[in-house]
């Protein structure tokens, strides 16, 4: 499988993904989640969108090139940003 791939500029890209999941939420929910975010992408970013139950509880993934520079949550620009947090969402780097 590929690990990298590249972006305008000659960035280097590494694959992302972002979890939709939820235990009260229908399938057709998840997915439409899901499907609007991956709109939001684009083709050329989308590598992969994938699902899973457990018990009562839904998962889907998207699976997307992403840049190393950019929160995988938010999008925030992480450039400089030393605090292993992203200062937008809080999310955990």
């Amino acid at each position: 499988m590929r690990q990298a791939g590249s972006c305008r500029g000659g960035c280097a890209m590494r694959v992302l993904s972002r979890k939709f999941q939820a235990t009260f939420k229908s399938w057709e929910s998840l997915f439409r989640e899901a499907a609007d975010f991956a709109t939001g992408l684009g083709p050329e970013r989308l590598i992969s969108i994938s699902h899973s139950a457990e018990h009562s509880e839904g998962i889907v993934v998207v699976w997307y090139w992403g840049d190393p520079s950019t929160c995988p949550e938010c999008q925030y620009d992480l450039t400089g940003n030393a605090s292993g947090r992203c200062p937008e969402c809080g999310l955990k780097i």
